[in-house]
């Protein structure tokens, strides 16, 4: 820690020491030499960023002698780059930019996106950004950089299944979307990211908005958003060959390909990936294979696109986690206990096999210069089965009452399948004239899951069909939301933003009555989520703003299904409020975000057996979250750039009651109450920390410009973490720290367009450290039992990456 402060105060000491005189300023127009305003302008080295006014002038001032970049991107127009020669660092430029069909695909996402004025906390990866991480991890590991996150990956390497957290908020409380289109499963309210492998390499950009965020469609945004936007219309033809190797048998590789614009109206692009990888846990292997096919019609104010995305996964299951007495040794912390209840070898075919196709169809028109629509059907089918072998099995658990078995309790092979079915619209209209900014825009969505078990295998000789179905139920789920957002600059300094949103939710499925018999039920929700705040420019590179916003989200399936219609939970609900400033010098930047996160009935487990006689969340009264991000960037030469990130928290549940299973000497079974007040929220740490030194030694020097060459050494440092709600102090995850160094070298216009490499090691320390971890806690008889489990972490590994472009 010590050194991160000598660090950070040297990059302070070259900041404020540095003397620069010059500026570049400019006016941006149109074909017609109308300006333009809130065009983004983008000054590298220095990466700072601000948008034209309302005559189009920009001005980055102050600035040291030098070669620099300017980068103009505004919607509806093609971005354009300008190089600025060091004889010419103090001038003033008249910038043209075209229209063009081919910018269009940004207002596929543009409605749900925060801008560089909305008033809340947001951090966009570019496509530069994920290529440089991208060695076929999932994306929560290309994420797990941006502030406030946390990732995890049950098979120890970032390849299977992965998840993340952002501000301690779950994965099935964070809104995804994909061009818009929601991404999150209907009814756990989950990504299951392993479907998706490789996706990043048809990513042109994410935003992750951290607290409520802006109007989005699918599930309610409760802690955090994640917008994806899939690749851009490329003017020219491409085609590229990306293949990766590492540790634990990791062999990743991929095609791409576009045809660009052919006769100024069709373009054409796909890939198509292999991902292999045993995993760090015993036998979490995952084969995986995906694909992405896009077609594109451009108009002269129109562009019509279909995309086509799927992903096959088999992963052998990793899901239970390893028993806290085996987490400490090095030889046994990667213990599976998948497929241990077949006799002799584990049994082979313990794996979760799952495909999920997605076809999306987005139709952009440009009604007039200011105006412009959106329009998007989609439809995604999933359909797959985990299967396992299971030991020593009573028939009657399986409804086959009618077979005789006697004594005899036999052995058999299950699948649970999921066939489901997730289609509908989305729709937006953007009014952006020079006084205000304008979007109305919602969607209509129906899920249909059947939800089924087979037993595939049984010792039983007789009785038992193969493939018997032993539960069978369908679900469907519908989601309507239509929201409003608004945008107002009340002068040249302060701007306003309204989001206002209703959301109605309708599911129907088969649950729980009194009796433990399964019915038929139903649920209608409505919920109202508006959002407003400010933000104002003091000039001179500095800003700030406030907002505050509300959020409701409804159970997921288990809450309904595995109570009745009297214990079922009430919808969660979350007030955010936030408070951010920003500051860019020539060779710095900062960043500041205080949030306050105040929940009513937040669902958790607390032990307790509803009145069906299962074990399913309730609703916590009150709790919240009160948290400080600050984020710094420091450019301390031309070739060592210093950034370091933070967040200080508190999460807290003002008062809640646990039940424990009391299991008492003469066989006999109870529930004790305990109640807790003032205790910590599960999984959210009080402090993570960041700290990146990047290296570039070819940056600057003309007869290298072809070459590029970055050494990077990133850590992070995450707190303990509990398991639970109560605060027990045995019952933790502890702190970890961990660095990874990455040495990133490309070499452009030799053999082919580009050559790509990386060097990723991760974890250079080796140090040892989990991520996540379940607990159960109980008594017997007069002793309190606490059994866990860790998800531990790959110890020293390595990833090499060879891109080649042509």
């Amino acid at each position: 820690m010590q050194l991160k402060w000598q660090l950070l105060a040297f990059g302070l000491f070259l900041l404020f020491s540095a003397q620069a005189q010059n500026s570049i300023k400019g006016k941006v127009v149109d074909t017609k030499n109308q300006a333009l305003a809130n065009v983004a302008v983008v000054l590298i080295p220095g990466n700072q960023g601000q948008t034209t006014n309302d005559q189009g002038n920009f001005s980055f001032d102050n600035l040291s002698e030098g070669t620099y970049t300017l980068l103009f991107s505004s919607l509806g127009y093609a971005s354009q780059e300008l190089k600025i020669p060091n004889s010419e660092t103090t001038s003033s430029l008249n910038i043209t930019l075209q229209p063009t069909a081919y910018a269009m695909d940004e207002m596929i996402v543009q409605a749900t996106r925060a801008k560089e004025k909305t008033p809340m906390a947001y951090t966009n990866v570019g496509k530069e950004d994920l290529e440089t991480q991208n060695l076929g991890q999932d994306i929560p590991f290309l994420l797990r950089w941006t502030p406030s996150a946390i990732v995890t990956s049950d098979a120890g390497a970032g390849i299977g299944y992965t998840g993340i957290r952002i501000r301690g908020t779950d994965p099935s409380r964070i809104n995804v979307t994909i061009n818009g289109i929601p991404l999150n499963d209907s009814e756990s309210q989950g990504v299951f990211w392993v479907n998706m492998p490789d996706f990043a390499s048809s990513t042109e950009s994410v935003q992750v908005q951290r607290g409520v965020g802006t109007s989005s469609n699918g599930a309610g945004a409760f802690g955090a958003t994640i917008n994806l936007n899939t690749g851009k219309v490329k003017e020219e033809a491409s085609a590229s060959v990306n293949t990766s190797v590492g540790s634990f048998n990791t062999f990743r590789r991929n095609i791409q390909f576009g045809t660009g614009v052919l006769k100024d109206r069709f373009s054409i692009e796909g890939r198509l990936s292999k991902i292999n990888s045993d995993g760090y846990i015993d036998r979490a292997s995952s084969d995986l294979t995906s694909y992405y096919l896009s077609g594109a019609y451009l108009g002269d104010r129109t562009m019509l696109r279909f995309n086509t995305f799927s992903g096959h996964e088999i992963t052998y299951q990793a899901w239970n986690g390893v028993p806290a007495d085996l987490i400490e040794s090095r030889e046994t912390r990667t213990f599976n206990s998948a497929g241990l209840e077949k006799p002799g070898e584990p049994y082979e075919n313990e794996v979760d096999n799952y495909r999920q196709t997605h076809y999306q169809m987005h139709l952009n028109h440009q009604f007039a210069a200011n105006v412009t629509g959106n329009l998007s059907f989609h439809y995604t089918q999933g359909e797959g089965y985990f299967e396992q072998y299971k030991a020593d099995q009573d028939l009657n658990d399986y409804g086959f009452s009618d077979i005789d078995q006697g004594d005899f309790r036999p052995d058999l092979v299950r699948r649970l399948w999921l066939d489901n079915d997730f289609y509908g619209t989305v729709f937006s209209l953007n009014i952006n004239p020079s006084k205000f900014d304008f979007t109305l825009g919602g969607g209509y969505n129906i899920y249909e899951g059947r939800h089924f078990g087979e037993i595939i295998w049984s010792e039983l000789a007789t009785g038992l069909e193969p493939e018997q179905p032993y539960y069978d139920n369908d679900a469907r789920k519908t989601d309507f939301n239509l929201y409003g957002k608004l945008s107002y600059p009340f002068s040249t300094k302060l701007e306003g933003y309204l989001d206002l949103q209703v959301r109605q939710v309708g599911y129907e499925f088969l649950g729980f009555d009194l009796n433990g018999n399964n019915v038929t039920q139903d649920d209608q929700l409505t919920f109202f989520n508006p959002k407003f705040g400010f933000f104002y420019d003091f000039g001179k590179k500095t800003s700030a703003y406030a907002s505050f916003g509300v959020a409701n989200r409804e159970p997921n399936r288990n809450d309904y299904v595995e109570s009745s219609p009297s214990s079922r939970p009430r919808p969660e609900r979350l007030y955010d409020t936030e408070l951010g400033f920003s500051k860019n010098w020539d060779k710095a930047a900062f960043t500041a975000n205080a949030y306050y996160m105040y929940y009513r009935d937040q669902l958790a487990l607390n032990g307790q057996l509803n009145d069906v006689g299962a074990f399913t969340r309730t609703n916590i009264d009150e709790s919240y979250r009160l948290g400080l991000e600050l984020n710094a960037g420091f450019q301390l030469s031309n070739a060592w750039r210093l950034d370091a990130g933070g967040t200080l928290s508190q999460n807290k549940v003002v008062a809640f009651d646990e039940f424990l299973d009391v299991y008492l000497d003469d066989g006999g079974y109870e529930q004790a109450l305990v109640q807790h007040e003032d205790t910590d929220l599960s999984f959210s740490p009080s402090v993570i920390a960041s700290l990146g030194l990047t290296w570039s030694p070819l940056k600057g020097k003309e007869e290298m410009e072809n070459m590029n060459l970055d050494l990077s050494l990133l850590s992070k440092y995450v707190g303990q973490q509990y398991l639970d709600n109560t605060s027990d102090e045995t019952n933790v995850l502890d702190p970890y720290f961990f660095s990874d160094l990455r040495i990133d070298f490309t070499l452009k216009e030799v053999l082919t367009k580009e050559i790509g490499i990386t060097f990723l090691v991760q974890n250079v320390f080796d140090a040892l450290y989990e991520t996540n971890g379940w607990s159960y806690r109980y008594r017997l008889g007069t002793e309190t039992v606490l059994d866990r489990g860790y998800y531990p972490q790959a110890s020293r590994n390595f990833l090499l990456g060879l891109n080649l472009k042509f």
